[in-house]
């Protein structure tokens, strides 16, 4: 008796195909076969920046073929997903995270610190921006939109110097040797949950949530992207705001209640935020893996301690995000 493929809903471009038929494949491996349901977003049919299309443009076409039963499961790239949950859909599983660094495509091969004043450098993000200009090493930022290829055709044809891109996209593509260099965090802090995927079904289908939990779900992953999203729903900004977190799982030593040395897990979380006057705010911490939440609220408060309260689409009123956060002053 044949069994029904579930539909795995991608958006078309190539990195997301690529993903997406990851997760396909391990769905396949579980024991249920999957097939691929091609859905175009308004983000894949405009070149307009992100920051006018606004928050979610990725994501709504396929969480709306999802809940009109056109697909039954839905990959995203996290960090495009609202901060605000969608009542109709259940998150339910965050599978082991690829690279979460970014990526320096250059000319001839050069690493960033051989990049001279004036050399022009493409990116769509306002988060590299902010980090590529607090260098201070007189780089033009030049913003750009656009898929993998067309980003780096911009650099083969000198049009650019360099593009910064997704570690983690050029090793879904197979295309990780085409980067000059994998930018260090502590130079070029990531986007909230860059690298890791994000995986929807509709609310109220139970069996089908067990099933992908128990078939893809990564707690350390989701632990660390729970704590670097906190910062965002804190600060209630989106994509399109200069914000960097990453967290990392760490071994620790500490004493159990009779006295002996254990090793437990924790997270460790790093924060920053551009300004208008061209200055990073940073804030780091550590909590308990069942803390993240608390502690990527914690860090946001820390920055709007800062003077994060006056930036451009951070916009919550410090009392409403306290309130909201969990956490006590």
């Amino acid at each position: 008796m044949s069994v029904t493929p579930l539909r795995v809903g991608t958006r078309p471009s190539a990195l997301a195909v690529a993903q997406s038929g990851m997760i396909a494949e391990r769905i396949t491996a579980a024991g249920r076969p999957a097939e691929l349901v091609n859905v175009s977003t308004t983000g894949d049919r405009s070149l307009a920046p992100i920051a006018e299309l606004g928050v979610g443009v990725f994501v709504s076409a396929l969480r709306e073929a999802l809940v009109a039963g056109e697909v039954d499961v839905a990959v995203h790239s996290y960090k495009d997903l609202p901060t605000k949950p969608d009542p109709r859909l259940t998150l339910v599983a965050v599978p082991v995270r690829e690279d979460p660094r970014d990526a320096l495509v250059a000319r001839d091969g050069r690493v960033l610190g051989e990049l001279g004043a004036g050399s022009r450098i493409g990116t769509g993000s306002p988060r590299r921006s902010a980090q590529l200009a607090a260098l201070g090493l007189g780089f033009e930022i030049v913003p750009i939109r656009g898929n993998v290829d067309t980003r780096i055709g911009k650099v083969r044809s000198g049009e650019l110097d360099a593009v910064v891109v997704a570690a983690a996209g050029l090793r879904r593509l197979g295309r990780v040797d085409e980067a000059s260099e994998l930018l260090d965090p502590l130079q070029m802090l990531p986007a909230p949950a860059q690298g890791a995927l994000a995986i929807e079904c509709r609310a109220g289908d139970e069996e089908l949530a067990r099933f992908l939990a128990a078939s893809l779900d990564d707690a350390a992953t989701r632990a660390a992207v729970t704590a670097e999203r906190s910062v965002l729903a804190t600060l209630e900004a989106g994509c399109s705001a200069p914000i960097g977190a990453l967290a990392d799982v760490v071994s620790d030593y500490m004493e159990d209640a009779a006295g002996n040395d254990v090793i437990v897990d924790r997270l460790s979380l790093r924060a920053i935020i551009g300004t208008t006057t061209g200055a990073l705010l940073r804030a780091s911490g550590t909590a308990d893996m069942d803390n993240a939440e608390k502690l990527g609220a914690s860090l946001a408060l820390e920055l709007l301690d800062m003077g994060a309260d006056d930036l451009p689409n951070v916009q919550a009123s410090r009392a409403e995000r306290i309130a909201g956060s969990g956490v006590q002053e």
